[in-house]
């Protein structure tokens, strides 16, 4: 195939005009331009003008570029390398392993490129196919160990039409690269098969059929799990000013969510957390497994110090890995933290071209493109009878806590789940710091509907109150009133408030989850015969106090069901208490 050639003709930071000389050049194509000292700058082409004239976003830093640079364009569009191998690494946007770009150089050096999948690792395949077998695009043509789970080693999406196996090799160990099938076309055209292939990241993956998401995927945060859901295959929004928790919500979902691969897109997040989470997750140990969190994750890592290009490239990568997983019949979780600064990075790019902006100068087309990132979450119904979903979370920084600004406003019109951070909450150290009344989700909770209207009725009660209280003072409501209130004050912090940082208290698995609300549920309901404001604070202050204490015990931990009498005892000081608490 010819590959178009052309020169720099101007600069303007990370987005460069080129001249074509020769070709056609489209859209989206991968071109790299060579500068002075020999560096080639990976780039892509966002933007095609009459007069052989192009735009490219470059990946990389463009200082020392100058115009007459060359530029070669490869013919094909960005794309990831899937293959047995992903699941522990940590890539840039690119996926660039930064681990063995820091054993080149300690500081990484511009135009540097390693091959994304270990090409000296042996994979024991065994063959789930014979030869005359008819195959096509996605059929699965064996297997291979790798890490928790057994890796499908599928015929590339890409291709179309039915192909027939003339070779396949026997079970053994193979490399990525080695050509481990040969299949045919009708036209007698043969073709080799390796372990891995590459797909375009900005072209969702086909799928066959998807189902609407509505089984519950428990993360152990119990206010989500009861009140704010996310199902498998679903999406959620996690706005929030800064230093209101977004980052330890994400690590504590990574770690105690039930799904099976979690994938972290540090999208523009500050560098300093982005290094947190490189150094500290291949240190945690995964709860479910006892072993290193690593095994089922993957980290894409593109900092708010990177260049801005490379922000967007990150957010398409994590996805296209995650919907390779879906395919492998597995439930996978995207973490992208933080897509206000991929939003940001889209802005400057606009900005550049000089295109009409919209409101707070983003480009008119970033709602398109939320909707089109999560929309690309879903349950799959595979071919086998199996489903393999992807769940999206996403974290939006506003500026000043604004909800109302359009990336934040983009992202709720295209999530299931609104899960807003307060500042209110966080300053007087309620965490997690989601909003009791103004979050919202759309899937089924691990509780009963009328359970969760039960719980939020209580809430917007307590609220109300607690506003009275501000103005008139305690002595301006009613005891009835006030009971009410250390009632949800109670839920509030017993319930919805959770140390992650606790081996216990850090994860609520749904079986606990249950038999705490049937303990609140009792509380709320047994009637108070206690008067006057102090004798309630103080009673309901003992409450709170063995509810916090039993909430740091294991089921089976010695006390466990003392606690529990405990409470039960301090309770029946209140009224009757049913049996079957």
């Amino acid at each position: 195939m010819h590959k178009a050639k052309g020169e720099v003709v101007s600069v303007n930071e990370s987005l460069v005009g080129v001249r074509t000389t020769d070709g056609a050049i489209m859209n989206g194509e991968v071109a790299y331009i060579i500068v002075e000292d020999g560096k080639r700058l990976k780039s892509e082409v966002i933007d095609v003008k009459e007069g052989n004239r192009a735009y490219l976003q470059v990946f990389e830093d463009t200082n020392w570029m100058k115009v007459g640079d060359p530029v070669e364009f490869t013919g094909l569009p960005l794309a990831v390398k899937l293959g047995p191998g992903i699941l522990g690494s940590v890539t840039d946007g690119l996926q660039n392993p930064l681990y063995e770009l820091g054993k080149i150089e300690w500081f990484l050096e511009r135009g540097l490129e390693v091959d994304p999948l270990d090409n000296t690792q042996k994979w024991h395949f065994t063959p789930m196919v014979e030869e005359g077998a008819t195959v096509t695009g996605s059929t699965v043509l064996g297997s291979v160990p790798e890490k928790l789970f057994e890796h499908k080693i599928f015929v590339p999406f890409s291709i179309q039409g039915n192909h027939t196996i003339t070779h396949i090799v026997k079970e053994g160990d193979y490399t990525v690269d080695e050509p481990i099938a040969t299949i045919q076309d009708s036209t007698g055209k043969s073709m080799e098969l390796t372990m891995a292939f590459e797909w375009p990241v900005k072209r969702p993956m086909p799928f066959t059929e998807r189902s609407v998401p509505i089984k519950p995927m428990p993360t152990g945060i119990r206010i989500l799990d009861a009140l704010f859901p996310i199902a498998y295959g679903g999406t959620a929004c996690n706005p929030g000013p800064f230093g209101a928790g977004k980052t330890v919500l994400q690590h504590s979902l990574a770690r105690h969510s039930q799904a099976d691969v979690v994938i972290i897109a540090a999208c523009g997040e500050r560098a300093g957390e982005a290094v947190e989470v490189f150094k500290d997750f291949p240190e945690l140990i995964d709860p479910r497994t006892g072993k290193s969190l690593m095994d089922r994750t993957y980290i894409v890592g593109n900092t708010s110090s990177m260049p801005v290009a490379a922000r967007e490239a990150s957010v398409y990568m994590a996805t296209t890995v995650g919907e390779y997983y879906r395919k492998q019949g597995l439930n996978v979780l995207i973490l992208a933290d933080s897509t206000s600064r991929w939003a940001q990075a889209l802005r400057e790019t606009s900005g550049r071209k000089e295109e009409i902006p919209g409101p707070e100068a983003f480009p008119m087309y970033i709602s398109t493109l939320i909707s089109a990132f999560y929309d690309r979450a879903g349950v799959e119904i595979l071919g086998d009878g199996n489903t393999g979903s992807l769940s999206i979370i996403g974290t939006v920084s506003p500026a000043g806590g604004n909800f109302d600004e359009p990336v934040t406003q983009a992202t709720l019109l295209s999530t299931g789940a609104f899960w807003g951070l307060s500042r209110a909450l966080s300053d007087a150290r309620k965490y997690p710091a989601i909003d009791r009344i103004d979050s919202n989700s759309k899937y089924p909770s691990q509780l009963e509907q009328e359970e969760v209207t039960y719980l939020l009725e209580l809430l917007r009660d307590g609220k109300t109150i607690a506003s009275n209280i501000i103005l008139m003072g305690e002595k301006g409501i009613t005891d009835e009133s006030y009971i009410r209130y250390q009632k949800a004050e109670l839920l509030d912090a017993v319930f919805l408030q959770q140390n992650s940082f606790h081996e216990v208290d850090g994860v609520t698995h749904p079986e606990r989850l249950r038999l705490m609300f049937n303990m609140i549920q009792e509380i709320i309901d047994t009637p108070v015969d206690i008067k006057g404001k102090e004798e309630i604070r103080s009673h309901f202050n003992f409450i709170r106090q063995a509810f916090l204490d039993w909430n740091y015990m294991k089921p089976d931990e010695e006390g466990f069901d003392k606690q529990k009498t405990k409470l039960l005892n301090l309770l029946k000081q209140m009224g009757h208490v049913a049996e079957n608490v």
